[in-house]
C-alpha cells in the first residue's frame, strides 16, 4: 500500500507543476472565452433561426462560421485554435494527474476520482474538437457539423454493428446530457469555482446548465431516432435538434428559450474563465 504513495505524489507534483505554468494557464482559460463566444453566437443562431432564418445553422459550425465573416475573423478564428488545443492539452493532463486544486483523497474516494479524469477527458475531447473545426473555418475549408454528422450516420446504419454504435453513442449522449441538466438544477457547478459565487452568478449556470443539457440530450434522442427511422438526417447534430424543437407546438417560443439558454451559458463560461479552478 505505501509503494502507491510515490506514485501518487508524483502525479500531484506533475499535476501542481502543470498548474503552475502561468503562460499554459493563461491560455487554457482563454479556452473558456472561447466556448463563452461560440455558445453566444449559437445562441444568436438559434434566436435567427426562430424568427424563421432557416439558412443559419445553430451549430459549433454555423457560430464560427458566422465569426469568420465578421472582421478580423479569420484571425479570431486561428487564435481560438490555440486557446482551444491548450484547453485541450489542460483537460488531457487533468485526466492523466488528476486536478491540481484538489486535495488527495482516500481510496474510498477512487470511484470519484476516475469519474472526474474520465469527465475530463471527455472535455478534452471536445475542445480538440472545437480546435478542429475552427482549424476548418479559418483555413477557408470548413464545412457544415450538421451534413458531417449524418453523412457519418448514413454509413453506420449500413450494418448490423454500426446501428449497435449508433445506439450506444446516443444514450451516451443523452447521458451527457443528463448529467448537465442534473449539475445545473443542483447546482453543483459551483465546486468548479475558486469561490463562493453570487446569486446571479448562481442563476447564470443553473439556467446555461440546463439549456445546454436538454439541448444534448435532444441530440442523444434524434441520433437513435436516426437508427430506428432509417433516416440520417435526423441524426443532424445541434442544428438538426434544435430546429427539430422549433417545428414542434410552440416551437418558436421553445426555441427561442433554448438560444437564450445556450446563450446564458456561453455568459457563465466567462465567469469559469476567471473563477474556475485549475
Amino acid at each position: 500500500m505505501n509503494s502507491q504513495v510515490p506514485a501518487s505524489r508524483s502525479a500531484s507534483s506533475s499535476a501542481e507543476r502543470l498548474a503552475q505554468n502561468g503562460v499554459f494557464e493563461k491560455f487554457a482559460r482563454a479556452g473558456y472565452i472561447g466556448s463563452g463566444i461560440v455558445h453566444l453566437l449559437i445562441g444568436y443562431l438559434a434566436v435567427l433561426v426562430a424568427f424563421g432564418r432557416n439558412d443559419q445553422e445553430a451549430s459549433q459550425s454555423g457560430a464560427m462560421a458566422e465569426l469568420g465573416e465578421q472582421p478580423g475573423g479569420k484571425i479570431a478564428l486561428w487564435i481560438a485554435v490555440v486557446v482551444f488545443v491548450m484547453m485541450g492539452l489542460w483537460r488531457f493532463a487533468e485526466a492523466a494527474f488528476g486536478k491540481a486544486s484538489e486535495p488527495q483523497r482516500s481510496d474510498a474516494d477512487t470511484k470519484d476520482r476516475m469519474f472526474n479524469r474520465f469527465k475530463a477527458f471527455c472535455v478534452g475531447v471536445v475542445y480538440l474538437a472545437f480546435a478542429y473545426t475552427a482549424f476548418g473555418f479559418a483555413r477557408g475549408s470548413g464545412k457544415s457539423s450538421g451534413e458531417q454528422n449524418a453523412g457519418l450516420t448514413a454509413k453506420l446504419l449500413e450494418s448490423g454493428a454500426g446501428k449497435f454504435v449508433l445506439v450506444v453513442a446516443g444514450l451516451v449522449i443523452l447521458g451527457v446530457g443528463a448529467y448537465h441538466v442534473y449539475k445545473g438544477a443542483s447546482k453543483n457547478f459551483v465546486d468548479d469555482l475558486k469561490s463562493h459565487p453570487g446569486t446571479f452568478v448562481k442563476r447564470l449556470g443553473m439556467i446555461g446548465y440546463v439549456a445546454k443539457g436538454i439541448a444534448i440530450g435532444l441530440i442523444g434522442v434524434l441520433v437513435i431516432v436516426a437508427v430506428f427511422q432509417a433516416d440520417p438526417q435526423k441524426a443532424a447534430g445541434l442544428d438538426g435538434a434544435l430546429k427539430t424543437l422549433g417545428s414542434q407546438p410552440f416551437g418558436v417560443v421553445l426555441l427561442l428559450l433554448m438560444g437564450l439558454g445556450i446563450a446564458v451559458y456561453g455568459l457563465f463560461s466567462f465567469v469559469m474563465a476567471r473563477d474556475a479552478k485549475m
